[in-house]
């Protein structure tokens, strides 16, 4: 028996319900997005096993009747991975409940400043020497400032 199309349209629908809830701003979307995913690969790869067969026990039928075992390991592994990871992502997303009182993912203040020093066109410069948001690069008070500290030495 040749896998079904149901199968893989199943795989594929889960795929691609999960990458478009890990594309959104909430933590618990993201979790939920990430177990389809996992769901949708795990389905994938049993379609992708080939004809269902006899168990594997060696002695019992021909050998050419019996069912692939590696794509079951696979299957099982991935089931483990994704448990792990949907913990883990659960623990994140509850951490951030009880920290901010919301789920919603934020920018990060550096990398808002890193978009901003590439969209102006300073981006070999190191982190120390790009100015702050509020800083402009040649403001007279920091200059006095500088002057200030090499009259001091």
């Amino acid at each position: 028996m040749t896998p079904t199309l149901i199968l893989v349209l199943a795989a594929g629908i889960l795929v691609g319900a999960g990458v478009y809830l890990v594309t959104d701003r909430t933590f618990t979307r993201i979790v939920v997005g990430l177990a389809l995913i996992g769901n949708g690969s795990n389905i994938a790869l049993l379609a992708a096993g080939g004809a269902a067969g006899s168990p594997p026990l060696l002695g019992t039928e021909a050998l050419s009747s019996i069912a692939d075992p590696l794509p079951q390991a696979m299957i099982l592994t991935s089931i483990v991975i994704t448990m792990a990871t949907t913990a883990f992502m659960l623990a994140l997303a509850f951490r951030e409940w009880i920290l901010t009182g919301g789920d919603e993912v934020v920018d990060d203040v550096e990398d808002r400043r890193l978009a901003k020093r590439a969209a102006t066109g300073r981006g070999s410069e190191r982190v120390e020497d790009a100015p702050a948001e509020n800083e402009e690069a040649g403001s007279d008070e920091d200059q006095e400032d500088r002057d200030e500290g090499q009259e001091e030495k």
